[in-house]
């Protein structure tokens, strides 16, 4: 990954994924951790495991996000790679906690509720926070908190997208 690597976090809808892209697109390196680490696995042990069958949609959407883990392997070899000055490892994880400490920073993106139902409102239905059932869950943790970083730098993600990445750019810096 890099000499100094970064955590880009926030619940559904926050940005992390147009975050990495513009990290990309301005030449810097960054995994998109949502789709080139993530899995489905139990967050204490690590084992990958099959989704269970579930009497009601609201305990499919919530299993789904629970088991939405990355393989800690792969984000130590990462983060091991120090080719590049600095690495954007972005998406959300719930096993964070078993490798949050190898990042120099961690950032956390954060919208209003407004701006946050107006993204989950456009996504497609087979993007998570596309159904109504995923919503309902992105808000709550939208709410709660409980499944972000409690001490990353928070970023106003209602910001457009360049003064986002500028941001986290320079507090890196």
């Amino acid at each position: 990954m890099g000499i100094r690597n970064y955590l880009i976090e926030g619940v559904s809808g926050t940005g992390k994924t147009s975050v990495c892209h513009e990290l990309r697109r301005r030449g810097c390196h960054s995994i998109d951790g949502d789709t080139e680490l993530a899995y489905k696995g139990d967050p204490k042990t690590g084992e990958p495991v099959d989704r269970p069958a579930h009497e009601n949609e609201t305990d499919s959407v919530a299993w789904v996000h629970e088991h939405q883990i990355w393989d800690v392997d792969k984000v130590k070899s990462v983060v091991a790679d120090q080719r590049n000055a600095m690495s954007f490892l972005c998406g959300g994880s719930r096993n964070f906690s078993n490798f949050i400490d190898l990042f120099d920073g961690v950032f956390v993106l954060d919208v209003d509720l407004d701006t946050l139902n107006r993204r989950l409102t456009g996504r497609p239905e087979d993007e998570f926070g596309g159904r109504p059932r995923e919503r309902e869950l992105i808000v709550r943790l939208h709410a709660t908190k409980e499944d972000i970083p409690k001490y990353g730098v928070v970023i106003d993600a209602t910001a457009p997208l360049e003064c986002v990445v500028d941001e986290i750019l320079e507090k890196c810096n």
